[in-house]
This record gives structure tokens, C-alpha cells and sequence, in this order.
């Protein structure tokens, strides 16, 4: 008998029909002798809705009360869950993320977490009964809700199977595993049957959409195995685990993207120390997250430095620096938001030379101009403008003929 989580995403319990085959899945798996904790998104498109609700009362809604607000989606579907479950005779309870004890700083809308006690799911399980938990959410040490940013339930069923061992942590979403790329853009893409934290983390972070980033980076600093399965269809799915020596057979795993990027050009920077720890200290303590970053050749003692922020942080990042710009003295700011990234990620980069070259070469052949260009030993990324976004997933898709990649043991 194994101790499982089942995370079940926005599209799995998107309705009440969706809700009733979810919990077929959850009662196969406890009538099977399991033992199982479920996490719960909320419905499909309800996160939305709250957010578009916030903006329509308030321009720049408070980040305590939209945490509060939003909270509020999983709720709904925890309790409608049990209920279901209760219904066909199986033991069910539900819980916030409060009353599970996870535990964040204070950092709203975006929160990290500190701690997890799971002393309630500790006992419910050992009662029989199955705790059916709210994702997306936990409490500051001052006890106001908090919420821990999109995709924030995988996070959540990571950092419970961190903190009661469990055998696997299972997330259910809407395809069938990882792929070599996007499907809906390339339709040869492959799924991967199995990939390691590192390939994971990198292709989350880089706008993969299957896993949220934090909760890859938490599961792999942990050991906790993963694996990423449809809840629309019975399949193996994906399983994200430690490197083996198979992973490196071919240089590249995958190929991703991200639309959801702006680029900020600080034009006439005085070239000299302490003025780039300024202008980035302002942006990280407002918990913006900068990606890639070029500075350019000195000329007359300025210089350009060009940074990538996402498009909902643009807003107050470009407050930040235009204010550090006047104070700094210089010349001018400028912002480019219709940009897009590609990524090319894989383990076998490490052992495998002129990955970056074709790369480049398959780009070019398509017209495709490279804005800004990011490196680490398993992923190149480059920005691009977004109107080449699908066809240079599909060109390098292609290139790298993702499509063969070999299949390996899990």
C-alpha cells in the first residue's frame, strides 16, 4: 500500500460533470488499498473571474484582500468534492490551506512557503479518511491568508509529499504528460515517458505550462517523485525523477516557449560600479522576477542594460526603473512587450557541442531575428518577436528532431 497525493488542476474539476470523473479516479485509488491525499485547484477560469472582479472595484486592489478573495475558488471545490466522494460512500474531509498548516512568509499574492505541519492530514489519514485539500493557499505567521502565485496547487501537493513522505505525487492535469513541445502548436510533438528535475525545472521556467516551476525546483531539493498524468484519459503519463546516464543519449529533451514576456531598455547608463546593484536591488525587493539580461560595450562612459520582466509585472517594474533611471541619470527608458522566448532544454547539452549553432542556423533560415540570448548548462533561450513564436517552435522542433527521441525505462 503507498501513501499517493493527487493534484487535480483548474480543467480537471472545470465543472460538476468533470467533478464526478475526477472523483471516479480518487475512489479507483482508494478502493485499490491506497493511501491518498487530494489537492484541488479551483474550477477552470473561476481565479479569472475573482482577479476581473478585484479590477472592477479597485484599479490597484490590495494584495491582503486579493489574497483573500482568491482563496476563496478551492474552497468551492474542495467542498463540492467531498461531498461527491461522501456521496458514494467513501470517507472524505476537507481542508484549507490553513487548517493543513502551511505556513508562508508574508509576501501576498506570491507567497513562499516556510513550513508545513500537516498534523490534521497526519490524523485523518490514520482515521481512514481522505483529506481533500485546498491548493493555492496557506497563512502568514500572522495568520492572514495567503496565496502562492499561479499554479501555486502543485506547490502545494509537492510540499505535503514532502512533509509526509509520501510514495509519489501525482499531478492530473489536462495532457498526458510532458511533451517535446506544446502540442496544440506542434502536432508531432512527443510525450517524454521520463525527464529529470533539472529538464523540468527548465522547461517550467522557461513557459511550459505543465508544472509550476517552484513546485519542480521544492520536489527536486526534496526527492520527491513526480509524475504528470491526464485525468481526461488512462495513459503512463510523464514521471520527472533524478538524472540517469539515459537522459544524456540525445542533447536535446524539449523545446518551449513564453509569450508572457516584456523586454525594459535602460538607455544611457552611467557605466560605473553600484548602478546596476541599484537598479536591480529596486526590482528584486519588489519581488519581480527579471530573466535575461544584456548590458552593452561601454561607449563615453554609458552604456545600454536591457532586462525581460513578465508582462503582468511590467507595470510596476517600469515605475521602479524609470524612478531609479531619473535618479541614476539616464537618458531614457524604453519597453518592448511584443516579444516572446524560446528554449531549447536537455541534459544531454552537457556532452553534446554545437547545439547553439544549429540553433541559430534554424532560426535564421526562417528570417528570424535574436533579440537577447541566455545560456546555462542544459537550456539556451533567445527573444524573439512574437509573431515567429509558433513557427520558430515548430523550425527547431524540427531541427533537433524531437519527434524520434528514443524512449527509455521509468
Amino acid at each position: 500500500m503507498a501513501l499517493l497525493i493527487q493534484k487535480f488542476g483548474g480543467t480537471s474539476v472545470g465543472s460538476l460533470d468533470r467533478i464526478q470523473v475526477v472523483a471516479d479516479v480518487i475512489e479507483k485509488t482508494a478502493r485499490a488499498g491506497h493511501q491518498l491525499v487530494v489537492v484541488l485547484s479551483a474550477m477552470s477560469g473561476e481565479t479569472d473571474r475573482l482577479c476581473q472582479m478585484a479590477q472592477r472595484v479597485s484599479q490597484n486592489p490590495n494584495e491582503r484582500e486579493l489574497d483573500m478573495l482568491l482563496s476563496s475558488g478551492e474552497r468551492v471545490t474542495i467542498a463540492l468534492m467531498t461531498m461527491t466522494l461522501q456521496e458514494r460512500g467513501i470517507r472524505a474531509r476537507s481542508f484549507t490551506g490553513r487548517q493543513v498548516g502551511i505556513v508562508t512568509n508574508s509576501s501576498h499574492t506570491k507567497a513562499r512557503i516556510t513550513r508545513v505541519t500537516a498534523d490534521r492530514v497526519k490524523g485523518t489519514l490514520a482515521d481512514g479518511v481522505i483529506p481533500i485539500v485546498a491548493g493555492f493557499q496557506g497563512i502568514n505567521e500572522s495568520s492572514d491568508v495567503t496565496t502562492l502565485g499561479r499554479g501555486g496547487s502543485d506547490l502545494t501537493a509537492v510540499a505535503l509529499a514532502s512533509a509526509l513522505k509520501a510514495d509519489r505525487c501525482v499531478i492530473y492535469t489536462d495532457v498526458e504528460g510532458v511533451y517535446t513541445a506544446d502540442p496544440r502548436i506542434v502536432p508531432h510533438a512527443r510525450r517524454l515517458e521520463k525527464l529529470s528535475y533539472e529538464e523540468m525545472l527548465e522547461l517550467a521556467s522557461m513557459g511550459a505550462k505543465v508544472l509550476q516551476a517552484r513546485s519542480v525546483e521544492f520536489a527536486a531539493k526534496y526527492g520527491v517523485p513526480l509524475e504528470v498524468k491526464s485525468s481526461f484519459t488512462e495513459g503512463e503519463g510523464s514521471l520527472v525523477t533524478h538524472e540517469d546516464a539515459e537522459m544524456e543519449r540525445v542533447s536535446v529533451s524539449g523545446v518551449t516557449g513564453d509569450r508572457n514576456q516584456a523586454k525594459i531598455t535602460v538607455v544611457g547608463v552611467p557605466d560605473s560600479p553600484g548602478i546596476a546593484a541599484k537598479l536591480f536591488g529596486a526590482v528584486a525587493d519588489a519581488a519581480i522576477i527579471v530573466d535575461m539580461i544584456i548590458q552593452n560595450v561601454s561607449q563615453d562612459s554609458l552604456t545600454d542594460i536591457s532586462f525581460t520582466v513578465p508582462k503582468g509585472d511590467l507595470p510596476q517594474a517600469l515605475s521602479l526603473v524609470r524612478d531609479i533611471a531619473k535618479e541614476i541619470g539616464a537618458r531614457s527608458v524604453e519597453v518592448k512587450d511584443d516579444i516572446a522566448k524560446v528554449s531549447l532544454v536537455g541534459v544531454g547539452m552537457r556532452s553534446h557541442s554545437g547545439v547553439a549553432s544549429r540553433m541559430f542556423q534554424a532560426l535564421s533560415r526562417e528570417g528570424i531575428n535574436i533579440m537577447m540570448i541566455s545560456t546555462s548548462e542544459i537550456k539556451i533561450s533567445c527573444v524573439i518577436e512574437e509573431k515567429f513564436f509558433e513557427l520558430a517552435l515548430r523550425s527547431l522542433h524540427d531541427e533537433f528532431q524531437l519527434e524520434h527521441i528514443p524512449k527509455t525505462e521509468k
